[in-house]
């Protein structure tokens, strides 16, 4: 008898950790897809635009992939949980299950190993997946805001990042030079004010200032001029190979001329080269991109706990708010795992006629709900507003209110014998007198 007992709960065990893993999975690829697919649009249309390599396309949506499954994983196991309970009510399985001893609380703790599973895989995620992917797509875009500048020009079009405007008239036949260059650098950045000193003039003309009215500028877009700017023509441009990946392009400029107006009296001076050599850095508002605190490894993040004021990681700065919001904002994700399961036991319970679909989508609001909390906690956080103790707060509050939804019956059912076994002693009370 014992031996038939056991080997039923491996059964059951077994159908329930395959059921609820294989649903879990279709669901997942189903939502992966949808919101992969809606990425996957605006990249091609960022790469139509001139804006993005079409080569990195599925290298950036790889990458990406851990930040959508951070909260796409925990509402997958969810809704897999809700359909697989659902059914057993629906089919009648349910009945089958409670008739032979077995309640819905024995029947959620059959998949106890597959739960252990999917925390240890959200940690994961959310701790190493997430951060790594993050950091290398901000990589990707930095890297993409110039350094394939060749694949990315128009030709007679002006094109702009960062520090500088661009103008090609024409580009070579394999790509390897342009031809009728433009660049406009602006002068308010220091650092590319610095780098763009002559490597070699083998023809160096200074001449008395002129005005800057003289200087042929037809083929630039007056929004793009001011009287900070310096303009550089060129013949020609070839890259100049570089093992950096900041971001940035060395290019070397053939016979042109150099243009620095003078802010005060709209004069300039201009220097002729044979070559000259400059560095142009990508930090457009689309491209080039600061590093978030969510590509931040963990291991940096609590590095730099106890560190007062603020704090640089990967040439970003972050408060020791955004620190400690982000740290415990990693840390709770987990937990929506074992939350799920709490609210799928109960939230999944209908009469066979209602069928599994009943309370699916109101059990989603309720599970969202607790998601945003957590994303609202941690904006809240980071501003200082609360301090970081909120974490384990709400989430033993979304335990406490998953339990009560599991025990509900049985303690109105406890109440309801309580108040008749005081009512029946009150009645013998009344008799006895």
């Amino acid at each position: 008898m014992h031996f038939y007992h056991q080997s039923s709960t491996v059964i059951l065990r077994t159908y329930m950790i395959r059921q609820v893993a294989t649903t879990t999975a279709l669901v997942l690829g189903f939502l992966v897809i949808m919101l992969l697919g809606g990425r996957l649009i605006r990249y091609f249309g960022i790469a139509a635009e001139g804006g993005l390599d079409v080569g990195v396309l599925w290298t950036l949506i790889g990458y990406n992939l851990p930040y959508f499954l951070e909260l796409i994983f925990p509402l997958s196991f969810f809704i897999g949980l809700m359909l697989v309970f659902g059914r057993l009510y629906a089919d009648h399985e349910m009945a089958v299950l409670n008739a032979g001893g077995i309640s819905r609380g024995a029947v959620s703790r059959r998949i106890l190993p597959l739960v252990v599973v999917v925390f240890v895989m959200q940690g994961f995620i959310t701790l190493i997946g997430k951060p790594w992917g993050v950091a290398k797509a901000t990589n990707i875009w930095q890297e993409q805001s110039v350094v394939e500048i060749f694949d990315l020009i128009r030709t007679k079009e002006f094109i702009s990042s960062g520090d500088y405007h661009l103008y090609v008239g024409e580009v070579g036949d394999e790509r390897e030079f342009l031809k009728d260059v433009i660049v406009i650098q602006m002068n308010d950045n220091k650092q590319a004010e610095h780098a763009n000193t002559p490597t070699t003039q083998t023809a160096i003309e200074q001449g008395d200032p002129l005005h800057a009215d003289n200087l042929d500028t037809s083929k630039i877009p007056s929004e793009l001029l001011s009287n900070k700017d310096t303009i550089i023509l060129a013949k020609s441009a070839t890259q100049v190979p570089t093992a950096t990946h900041d971001g940035s392009v060395v290019l070397d400029l053939h016979e042109g001329r150099r243009y620095e107006v003078d802010t005060a009296s709209r004069q300039y001076s201009q220097v002729g080269f044979g070559r000259y050599r400059i560095h142009l850095t990508g930090k457009s508002e689309n491209q080039g991109r600061p590093m978030k605190i969510e590509g931040i490894a963990t291991s940096e993040l609590l590095g730099v706990r106890g560190v007062q004021g603020e704090i640089t990681l990967k040439n970003s700065t972050f408060s020791p708010q955004q620190v400690r919001a982000e740290l415990g904002y990693r840390l709770s994700l987990p937990f929506l795992m074992i939350i799920a399961v709490l609210l799928a036991t109960p939230l999944a319970t209908v009469r066979p006629r209602q069928g599994r679909w009943l309370k699916l989508i109101p059990a989603m609001f309720i599970f969202v709900a607790n998601v945003l909390i957590l994303i609202s906690l941690k904006e809240s956080i980071a501003k200082g507003k609360i301090g970081v103790y909120i974490y384990p707060v709400a989430l033993v509050l979304f335990i406490a209110f998953a339990l009560y939804l599991n025990y509900h019956d049985r303690i109105v059912a406890q109440l309801r014998r309580n108040r008749i076994s005081r009512q029946s002693h009150q009645q013998s009370g009344q008799g006895a007198s």
